[in-house]
């Protein structure tokens, strides 16, 4: 599963051949949550409340990016990587 970006101990990834709705994986440490990329909310999975929050930032500002690498993986390609949140 290709990693599109890393910041502050979380690292967000998203996998070829997924089936819908959009979304990515964001993991920190032995936390895993599935986040909608079309309206920000976790699909499956948790985060501790910090982490989240920080992933939902990072998301908000980055959304038109992460629904072109999600248009990508579902061509089979390989997603771009995006900016980490700073």
């Amino acid at each position: 599963m290709p990693t599109i970006s890393q910041f502050f101990g979380i690292v967000i990834q998203m996998f070829w051949r997924e089936h819908g709705p959009p979304h990515f994986h964001a993991l920190y440490a032995e936390y895993e949550a599935l986040i909608d990329i079309r309206t920000l909310e976790i699909i499956k999975g948790s985060l501790p409340k910090r982490a989240l929050a920080l992933v939902l930032e990072w998301a908000a500002q980055y959304q038109a990016e992460l629904m072109e690498d999600w248009n990508l993986c579902q061509q089979k390609q390989l997603p771009k990587k995006i900016a980490p949140l700073e």
